[in-house]
């Protein structure tokens, strides 16, 4: 594990990470510390804490949205995986049950 040190919002955090994920880290802090610094920016929230929940949320809607960019599951937002695996273990379990 290495330590790394970043700045988020002008606070300084120091993390650990593997080796060969430093690069990502490093990219995934900048993007949240832009994400902030926008909703700072904006001037309608002012508490760190409220900053950051804000931009969690704007990313993980972003992420839940995300569609592959080509192929049979372009179609799919990410987060709909979970939902359609669920029913298609439902109907599995159905199928499988009555197999037996």
């Amino acid at each position: 594990m290495e330590r790394v040190d970043v700045a988020i919002l002008g606070r300084d955090y120091s993390l650990a990470c593997p080796l060969d994920e430093k690069a990502a880290l490093l990219a995934a802090v900048r993007h949240v510390d832009q994400r902030m610094l926008a909703i700072k920016g904006a001037g309608k929230v002012v508490s760190n804490e409220r900053i950051a929940v804000m931009a969690a949320i704007q990313i993980a809607n972003e992420l839940l949205t995300m569609r592959a960019p080509d192929g049979p599951l372009s179609h799919i937002a990410l987060g709909d995986f979970k939902g359609k695996i669920d029913s298609i273990n439902g109907m599995l379990d159905t199928v499988l049950g009555a197999a037996d």
